[in-house]
């Protein structure tokens, strides 16, 4: 059966005006018959931007020696040296760098080209979005049935990955980036400043300690959290705010008298099982583990939230949100956030495992 889309989301097909053929073959044949190969034109653009063969080769996944070749053949073809050859770099030369911007300008109006060309196919209906996996998994997918409620023939295809945290304030991250990727719209734990990119705030990071029902008798004050292990997600080392326990601890009035008993967890969903499992006391922030909390699975054990610079953000290229489907994710995403009091049930949450029955 085809698949139908909202009205909402129609996408009014652009006028074409036919080329009469003697045009496509007088003006456009010939230049594309000196064209090299654009493999070899995407294998150069990459290596002259990160200045090595060996850094392109891993970034496009071949072999060095495939990167080399190309643009050997590239070379030949033009009759020009493009690189200066050492032993670990390669310099572009004078031609090469005269040619460069012309040619990433190119390369990006074919992606956009490419974008269109997609949008009035399945493109109308699906959006790729990327988020960090904590945020995917126990925030996002249990709502996702709200927004299929109110968009029922869009196909969502999400991924969950560290790449979707900032490493430092504003990304780095660029509309090319995304094209490369496929990836239509991010959901970025970061810093919110993303330039030339639709950025709107989502969630504000906020944690507090938590930990298994079970241990909350041994943490009568803030001071007995050093006698038990701090988990640690380590997703939150990568920026260049690394708070946490050290932060929290001060805030709370504690000094330690010597290293913590951290133990790191290489994303927020190994920490947070560890948690759940009793193995520790956790910085978890309560809008992303509102079922564990109703669940009982987990209780806030101090009501003294830690905040950060950090935040989840909506990001996407501009050219993106002219695709209805993608604007209206953005747009449910945004209405999602005041779907939910997380942080008020948090707080509730010691004092009710306090007041139940033994």
């Amino acid at each position: 059966m085809k698949r139908t889309f909202p009205s909402s989301f129609d996408v009014p097909a652009p006028a074409v005006e036919e080329a009469p053929p003697q045009t496509y073959g007088g003006v456009l044949a010939a230049p594309l018959k000196r064209m090299p190969p654009l493999t070899a034109l995407s294998y150069f653009e990459v290596a002259a931007r990160l200045g090595s063969f060996a850094a392109a080769a891993k970034a496009l996944h071949v072999s060095p020696a495939a990167i080399s070749h190309q643009i050997k053949a590239l070379e030949d073809h033009l009759g020009v040296e493009l690189f200066e050859r050492h032993h670990r770099k390669v310099i572009p030369s004078r031609a090469a760098e005269a040619a460069l911007p012309r040619l990433q300008e190119g390369f990006a109006a074919l992606a956009d080209a490419v974008d269109r060309m997609r949008a009035h196919g399945e493109g109308r209906w699906v959006v790729t979005v990327c988020a960090e996996p904590l945020l995917a998994t126990k925030w996002l997918v249990p709502r996702l049935h709200r927004y299929y409620a109110r968009c029922p023939d869009a196909e969502v295809r999400l991924q969950a990955s560290l790449s979707s945290v900032d490493a430092e304030p504003g990304g780095p991250v660029t509309a090319a980036a995304f094209q490369r990727s496929g990836i239509d719209l991010s959901v970025r734990l970061g810093y919110g400043r993303y330039a030339g990119l639709d950025a709107a705030a989502l969630l504000e990071l906020v944690r507090v300690p938590m930990c298994a029902p079970a241990l909350v008798e041994r943490l009568p004050t803030p001071d007995a959290l050093l006698t038990l292990p701090l988990l640690v997600d380590a997703t939150l080392l990568r920026g260049a705010e690394r708070s946490g326990w050290n932060e929290w601890l001060r805030a709370a009035g504690v000094t330690p008298s010597g290293p913590l008993r951290e133990q790191r967890f290489g994303n927020g969903l190994l920490a947070l099982e560890a948690a759940i499992t009793g193995q520790g006391v956790l910085l978890a922030s309560p809008a992303l583990t509102r079922a564990e909390l109703e669940a009982g699975k987990l209780v806030v054990a101090f009501d003294l939230p830690l905040r950060s610079r950090l935040a989840y953000h909506v990001v996407c290229p501009p050219a993106s949100l002219e695709r209805p489907v993608v604007a209206a994710f953005r747009d449910w995403l945004l209405d999602e956030v005041g779907q939910a009091d997380a942080d008020g049930y948090a707080a509730r949450s010691r004092a009710a495992v306090e007041a139940s029955p033994q």
